[in-house]
């Protein structure tokens, strides 16, 4: 354990943004999981009420991941990526 004031308190700093970046992660991919449900569930039954549902679904994610990548939690490019791949997802469930 650190003896040095100034060291402790980076060890509780460090501590403080694991959690924050722990929440954030964890929200990401749980929102993304439901994106991915709610795509599949349009795919098997296409209707609209089904692609406001996805629409919905895919602003809580995007906004999301900006709002983890705007805290530092994710690098910009990473960010970019997951949102990219949820358009793609989406696309092809569409275009299939």
């Amino acid at each position: 354990m650190a003896n040095i004031k100034s060291a402790i308190k980076r060890v509780q700093i460090a501590e403080r943004n694991r959690l924050r970046n722990k929440a954030y992660k964890s929200a990401v991919r749980t929102l993304m999981k439901k994106y991915l449900l709610s795509v599949d569930a349009y795919k098997a039954n296409p209707s609209p009420t089904a692609m406001e549902t996805v629409q919905a679904t895919l602003s809580a994610a995007t906004s999301k991941i900006d709002k983890a990548v705007k805290r530092g939690v994710y690098h910009r490019n990473s960010g970019a990526r997951k949102k990219s791949q949820l358009a793609s997802y989406l696309k092809k469930a569409v275009t299939a």
